[in-house]
């Protein structure tokens, strides 16, 4: 006798295996990457001049809001002439003095009348004079006002003791026109100067973004291109004739 055929049962249907999470992620990135760029072209032509001009109107107010307010002080001294030298030699003496003013030998004096090390004026103090006046602008700047006060007249008190002491071979000396004072406003530029400063190089950055963006080149929804009639043939210009 032959055995009976005995069929298996079939093997339930399984579920097909869900994509592992990174792939899933990069889909949906994809996927938000593309809802991005379609509405970027959304946007109208000149979204890139208003863009640069807010966001640099707003780092500009950003750093004048967190930046250090700074303050000036300035002292003047003028250069005189003993009575039997000529005038004109004290306008380039002061030139000379003007140049000397920041050099390690000056400042080096001038710290002990400042309290601020050597380091603190070479950076600090700053000096200017005159073509048509023998006169001797020193500059401080700092964030304290009585500090930027007490530079300038040290500088300009170390640059007068020197003067002094070179006065029997120059016949020149120097002598304290006016003293630095507390000022009572910052020097530093304002928000609203840094954040308008910010606003027109953001204008001018998105402007030239705007220039160099690619042209759409594709034709408008609803309009269709003009048909162009081809040559005519010699034969059909025969039978015309």
């Amino acid at each position: 006798m032959t055995e009976p055929l005995t069929q298996s049962p079939p093997e339930p249907a399984t579920d097909p295996e869900p994509a592992p999470p990174a792939r899933r992620a990069r889909a949906r990135a994809r996927a938000a990457l593309r809802r991005s760029l379609l509405g970027l072209r959304s946007l109208p032509p000149w979204s890139p001049l208003a863009a640069g001009v807010l966001a640099g109107g707003l780092i500009g107010a950003g750093y004048g809001l967190l930046a250090t307010s700074q303050y000036t002080a300035t002292s003047y001294v003028v250069a005189v002439a003993a009575d039997e030298s000529d005038p004109a030699s004290a306008l380039g003496f002061a030139q000379a003095y003007g140049r000397v003013a920041t050099q390690l030998a000056v400042l080096g004096d001038a710290q002990m009348w400042a309290h601020v090390p050597v380091a603190t004026l070479e950076r600090s103090v700053r000096t200017a004079t005159s073509p048509d006046a023998p006169m001797v602008s020193v500059t401080a700047t700092s964030a304290d006002p009585e500090e930027a006060a007490d530079m300038a007249n040290a500088v300009a008190r170390a640059l007068t003791r020197h003067a002094d002491a070179a006065a029997d071979d120059t016949r020149v000396e120097l002598r304290q026109f006016a003293r630095a004072t507390e000022p009572t406003e910052p020097s530093s530029p304002s928000a609203a100067v840094t954040g308008l400063v910010g606003a027109s190089a953001g204008g001018l950055l998105g402007g030239l973004a705007l220039l160099v963006r690619p042209r759409r080149t594709g034709r408008e929804p609803g309009r269709t291109a003009a048909a162009v009639p081809g040559p005519a043939s010699a034969a059909d210009g025969r039978g015309q004739l």
